[in-house]
């Protein structure tokens, strides 16, 4: 790798982990002080908040893997650091995944109205619901893990020195390459329809309620026509933002297992990163007590720094 390669990527990474951490801790903080100063929380502002230690404690991971691959790729040679690493990034990743997957399904119990028995049940048992389906993502996790020690073992063919028989790496790669795309297709495909399905019935609720509003010919302010249209909006930014980190991802995989292109491979592996970090800004504009508080904050120091 490059010297200017190496500097571009540590930089890319050292201000995507900055503008992660400020976002995320953001949300965790005001959630946090919510939290002290009531005594209680939501339920969506618990999964917020689980959602942003969560990410915080990736891009940790994420920076500290930057910096391994772009100054000292010898470490990983040794087999018991990389292993550590993917284990931590595997769990911070499955538990990220699922959370903002309960969070698009908690839109969708909370704000969308339909009569149908199924649907009354899950609503009046939202919370329990929702802990149920995100302890069952964990029989997905031990798949995950399954495949981790395979992924050590390749970094570490990687990054050593001494001549290898390439035959056998490649086969090797093909071989951890159907692994990695059977365990994509389970951690990721699965949330991924999840949530999809939520972002459907929440239009689905959306038209029958507009149709329904506009028989009664009510004039008044239609809270519930603008709740479905904000928890749509942050279902569908969170699906596009999933499916960019997803294609990432798969092509980053490719490319370092089948063609060995690590500056390609570190520019595409870059974008994964920018989720967990556009994520927690898009959740801050679209929920309006932490836009409020965030817009405060910037006009307070807006003023601060013009008094000063």
């Amino acid at each position: 790798m490059s010297g200017g390669t190496r500097v571009f990527f540590l930089v890319v990474s050292t201000g995507d982990f900055i503008l992660g951490v400020l976002g995320n801790g953001f949300i965790g903080l005001v959630n946090c002080i919510e939290w002290v100063k009531n005594g209680k929380v939501s339920s969506a502002d618990f999964i917020l908040t689980c959602l942003a230690v969560a990410r915080i404690i990736q891009l940790c991971i994420t920076l500290l893997d930057s910096f391994i691959v772009g100054l000292v790729p010898h470490l990983y040679a040794t087999g018991k650091l990389v292993k550590v690493v993917i284990l931590l990034w595997a769990l911070t990743n499955h538990l990220t995944t699922w959370f903002a997957t309960c969070l698009s399904i908690f839109y969708f119990l909370n704000i969308a109205n339909f009569s149908h028995f199924f649907f009354m049940w899950l609503k009046w048992r939202m919370n329990r619901v929702l802990l149920v389906l995100f302890l069952a993502s964990f029989f997905l996790l031990f798949f995950d893990l399954l495949m981790q020690d395979a992924l050590g073992e390749l970094w570490m063919n990687t990054f050593r020195e001494p001549e290898r028989n390439m035959t056998l790496h490649l086969d090797a790669s093909k071989i951890f390459y159907l692994k990695s795309l059977t365990l994509l297709s389970l951690t990721y495909v699965i949330p991924f329809l999840l949530s999809l399905a939520s972002l459907l019935l929440l239009f689905l609720s959306l038209v029958r309620h507009t149709k329904n509003f506009q028989v009664n010919l009510n004039h008044s302010r239609d809270f519930s026509t603008e709740a479905h249209k904000r928890a749509m909006k942050m279902v569908t930014t969170f699906l596009l933002l999933f499916i960019i980190y997803f294609i990432s991802t798969l092509t980053g995989n490719w490319i370092f297992l089948k063609l060995q292109w690590y500056e390609v491979m570190m520019f595409v592996m870059v974008v994964p990163t920018l989720f967990p970090s556009g994520h927690s800004f898009v959740i801050i504009l679209g929920n309006s007590k932490l836009r409020q508080i965030a817009f405060r904050l910037l006009w307070g120091l807006k003023f601060y720094k013009n008094k000063s």
